[in-house]
């Protein structure tokens, strides 16, 4: 830049006019003054300039040392005449050097004294340091610990809580199921009484249904008895009966006819009226037998329902014995796939707690993983994050390709070589690399467009990693050997890490890049240069961005692992939670189909009882019927002989006075009829007493031992019923699984129980620890405040000796140039010694008070002006002779700059005129003044041009 603006170009002046006449003047130059212009073209002028100022230079310092030279003989002039006193000057100058020498050792060792107490306060200093930054460390580690155990601490009052919680909740299912045990053991309790009573009634049952049956059977057998004698009796109050009633009708029969003789007046009389008797008759035998017929179909009507409810109740015992059969079936169905379901549910249980297991894994997971994202980001300069969260959006939301990521995200290693790597990389950790330079090139238009930030890419077609040859060593290994990325990604690497090799230590390291020309490393992240630079101290390791990218990476991966066991388990989840439904509703199907069986055995119970009690209805209604229809047919068979008599008497003669037969009749039928009434009146009291024993009979069987024998039958068809045992059998599973349940949730408690006493006792001991470690870091802060004051009493101390250290320094200056011997001869005295010696010489250096102390100073004074001015002129000739070789070599530059410049003239004019030649406008017109000089003044525009003869040109250029 210097040397374009000598030139005239300037940064700061980018407008350039040439001035009117300019053109003329550059044409009508001297060669002199073009020799100038390409000179000044060329640069020269720099040189000549420097040059010029060189030589000024140099004539000053020529001035100067003609002045040092004027003032070195006038200093030599004032010696010479202060040598008359130079006797006594000697020995003053020996007793003073001696005093001077004295002093100085003296205050050597005083210097000395406190340089080694400062070095002893430096050394305490770097102890105490050293103390205090351990103590720092270790109060930074300890508030590490001390958040870690605080981190602890939270946990396990949030374990605590969530354990109470747990624990609530299982003591409510624990009340539940001891209520659900409770309420079981109590129904069970109640079958098992019911059966146990349904057997001792059973039992009694049987045994008074055998004195029952006993007794029945005593009671029917006498009642078949008395029956038969009933009906003998019956029958014989029937004969008896009907022979009174005919014996009163034939007396009826012979009063009338004794007495229509004088009733009719003639035979016809009689016929019409006996006529008139036997029609009435006969429409009231027509109405009996209509009465009959109407009683039979009753009767008839009467058996067939009889016949058809015991079909019916024969029916229903059938089918109330299969639903029977069946409901046990169903029960023992109920208790399978009650079985099933309560393993279901167990299975879901443990599949349901694994879940919460994982899915509290993964936000434990996705927790840290946002700590980490976090720490990353404060871990990384603020511009690349903006830049490299701006890529990421960019290649989202223009989709592409290509984009492998940062160096940080594609490299994996052990976690000692963390420092080494990231210290290695530096910033190059954050550069993307791509799959070609098209990619970062649209990628970085949008960074530009949308003002994203900065990103450093790595495009993998333009990376060309030198080839760098790594012998084989003990004392080191390649980096890159170290390190774990994908093979398409290696140019990328090599060009990050192909130069870096890994050393034990930095000394190690010092003798690798020394002898082998390579750039190591230590683990600690000390670096040494192969030009010799070192780079080290304390590395953070805390903070290491590989070890949050390491945390993310792996977290990620456990969460997709951890996410995808939690989708099998969900699977399974609903697997089973479909198998469950498909059990309940089979099972709810199963109940309504069970309880619709009860109800229909139920109802068959019922129906038969119903049936029963219907069906002796209807004997004792046939058994009316049946009486009834007797008493009809005895009254056909009274009228039927009616009829047959009055059809016997018509026709007859009518007499008013008997035969001798009838009277005879007559005589005999009243006695007869006295006779038989008295017959009928036992019999009926006979018959009436049989019918009541009877009676009590048939009330005793029907209303007594039958019933009560139907009764006993139905307890004992009841007890033998298989219902009740296949209840108690679901009752004793549902009873089981209950107390399964219950203990699950007692289990649950108490492990809920010993939970909150381990995260309690673990609280206690994290709290114990803490404390501990407070008071412990108390103490490292209270060492740290100790070694604080004592660096600030040490740094007191250290100034005062400083302070003391600069007034020898600045004493042993003031005493001037000191003797060859000074630093030797009184070395191995003592403090006293030397103080004593100091007297003497004082109380010497006395007796020389008369001499001219001003006269001394002046020769002390001239002696130290006069070895100035020597060094001084020393000087001055080096300065000649530096600029003497900076003026040969500004020589040299410019005789290259005028050479260089000259030849680019030479070609440019050679060019620019064999362009003209071989256009075919190769005109050459120079116009000549009369003193030699061509001018634009002298060109005639109108005159003709001659073509340049053959070779001037390159004479021109020549």
């Amino acid at each position: 830049m210097n040397l374009l603006e000598s030139a005239g170009f300037s940064r700061s002046n980018p407008y350039y006019v040439v001035q009117q006449g300019k053109i003329a003047s550059l044409t009508l130059m001297k060669d002199s003054e073009r020799l100038d212009l390409l000179k000044e073209i060329g640069g020269t002028r720099v040189y000549e300039d420097r040059r010029r100022e060189s030589l000024k230079i140099m004539q000053e310092t020529a001035n100067k040392r003609k002045q040092i030279d004027q003032v070195v003989r006038y200093l030599e002039e004032r010696l010479r005449e202060l040598d008359e006193e130079k006797e006594e000057l000697k020995k003053y100058q020996q007793l003073d050097k001696q005093r001077r020498s004295l002093e100085y050792t003296i205050l050597d060792h005083e210097l000395n004294d406190a340089r080694n107490e400062l070095a002893s306060m430096d050394d305490n200093r770097r102890q105490i340091s050293e103390r205090m930054s351990q103590a720092d460390n270790e109060v930074v580690e300890l508030r590490e610990r001390v958040k870690s155990l605080e981190k602890e601490i939270k946990a396990s009052t949030k374990g605590i809580n969530e354990t109470k919680s747990e624990k609530g909740d299982a003591e409510k299912k624990r009340t539940e199921a001891l209520k659900v045990v409770s309420q079981i053991e109590l129904d069970l309790r109640d079958l098992k009484d019911r059966i146990s009573s349904e057997k001792r009634a059973k039992d009694e049952a049987v045994r008074e249904l055998n004195s029952m049956r006993k007794e029945s059977e005593k009671s029917k057998s006498e009642l078949a008895q008395i029956s038969k004698v009933h009906a003998a009796k019956l029958k014989e109050e029937e004969d008896i009966s009907k022979s009174i009633m005919d014996r009163e009708k034939r007396l009826s029969i012979l009063y009338q006819k004794q007495g229509r003789a004088t009733q009719f007046k003639n035979e016809a009389a009689r016929d019409e009226w006996l006529r008139k008797e036997i029609h009435d008759l006969e429409r009231v035998l027509l109405s009996n037998r209509k009465q009959e017929s109407l009683l039979q179909d009753e009767s008839q009507k009467l058996k067939d329902e009889i016949n058809k409810l015991t079909n019916h109740i024969e029916s229903r015992r059938s089918e109330s014995s299969k639903l029977e059969a069946v409901l046990a079936d169903k029960q023992k169905n109920h208790n399978d796939f009650t079985k099933q379901k309560n393993a279901l549910q167990d299975e879901r249980k443990s599949f349901w707690k694994e879940e919460n297991s994982v899915t509290a894994e993964i936000d434990r997971l996705k927790e840290d993983l946002v700590k980490a994202q976090k720490s990353l980001d404060h871990a990384t300069p603020g511009d690349i994050r903006r830049g490299l969260n701006s890529v990421s959006r960019i290649i989202r939301d223009h989709g592409i390709g290509g984009v492998f990521g940062p160096v940080l995200e594609l490299v994996d290693c052990e976690e000692k070589f963390f420092t080494a790597v990231e210290v290695t990389a530096g910033n190059s950790l954050f550069h993307v690399v791509v799959e070609n330079d098209d990619i970062s090139t649209r990628i970085i238009q949008v960074l530009t467009r949308e003002k994203g930030g900065r990103v450093t890419f790595i495009p993998l077609n333009r990376v060309h990693a030198p080839n760098v040859n790594v012998p084989q060593s003990s004392d080191f290994v390649p980096l890159l050997k170290k390190l774990k990325f994908r093979a398409e990604h290696r140019r990328a690497f090599e060009q990050v890490f192909g130069r870096t090799v890994i050393c034990r230590d930095l000394e190690t390291a010092t003798r690798v890049a020394r002898s082998n020309s390579l750039d190591c490393i230590t683990l600690d992240g000390d670096q040494v240069a192969k030009k010799g630079g070192m780079t080290g101290g304390f590395y953070d390791s805390r903070r290491s961005r590989l070890k949050f990218v390491k945390v993310i990476r792996d977290n990620k991966a456990e969460i997709e692992k951890k996410t995808a066991h939690l989708e099998n388990v969900g699977k399974k989840l609903k697997d089973i939670d479909k198998k469950i439904t498909d059990l309940i509703t089979k099972h709810q199907q199963m109940d309504a189909e069970r309880d619709h069986a009860k109800s229909e055995l139920e109802q068959f119970k019922a129906d038969i009882a119903s049936a029963t009690k219907q069906k002796g209805s209807l004997e004792k209604a046939l058994a009316k019927k049946e009486k009834s229809l007797a008493n009809i047919r005895n009254q056909i068979e009274q009228i039927q002989s009616g009829i047959a008599m009055k059809n016997d008497e018509m026709g007859t003669e009518l007499i008013d006075q008997l035969t001798l037969e009838e009277r005879d009749l007559l005589s005999r039928l009243n006695p007869e009829i006295t006779r038989l009434k008295e017959k009928f009146l036992s019999c009926k009291n006979s018959r009436i007493e049989i019918e009541t024993r009877k009676e009590e009979l048939e009330n005793n069987l029907s209303t007594n031992l039958m019933r009560r024998q139907k009764e006993l039958e139905a307890i004992i068809s009841s007890a033998d019923s298989k219902t009740l045992p296949v209840e108690v059998e679901a009752k004793e599973q549902e009873l089981k699984e209950s107390k399964r349940t219950l203990d699950e949730a007692t289990t649950v408690l108490k492990a809920n129980v010993d939970a909150i006493n381990a995260h309690t006792r673990q609280m206690e001991q994290l709290k114990k620890q803490r404390d501990d470690l407070k008071a412990l870091e108390a103490n490292l802060e209270q060492t740290v405040q100790d070694g604080a004051k004592d660096l600030e009493q040490l740094m007191s101390s250290r100034s005062t000796y400083l302070v003391k250290q600069d007034e020898c320094m600045k004493k042993i200056r003031d005493l001037g140039s000191l003797p060859a011997d000074a630093f030797e001869t009184y070395k191995r005295k003592n403090k006293k010694q030397l103080q004593k010696l100091l007297y003497d010489c004082n109380e010497q250096l006395k007796q020389f008070s008369h001499v001219n102390q001003k006269a001394l100073d002046q020769y002390v004074n001239f002696t130290e002006q006069r070895e100035q001015l020597q060094r001084r002129r020393a000087e001055l000739d080096a300065g000649d002779e530096k600029i003497r070789e900076l003026i040969s070599v500004l020589d040299q530059r410019k005789d290259e700059s005028i050479e260089r410049t000259f030849k680019g003239v030479a070609r440019h004019f050679r060019e620019v005129f064999s362009e003209l030649v071989q256009g075919g406008h190769g005109y050459l017109v120079m116009m000549k003044k009369k003193d030699g000089d061509a001018g634009d003044d002298d060109m005639d525009e109108d005159a003709p041009r001659e073509p340049d003869p053959e070779g001037s040109i390159e004479k021109y250029i020549g």
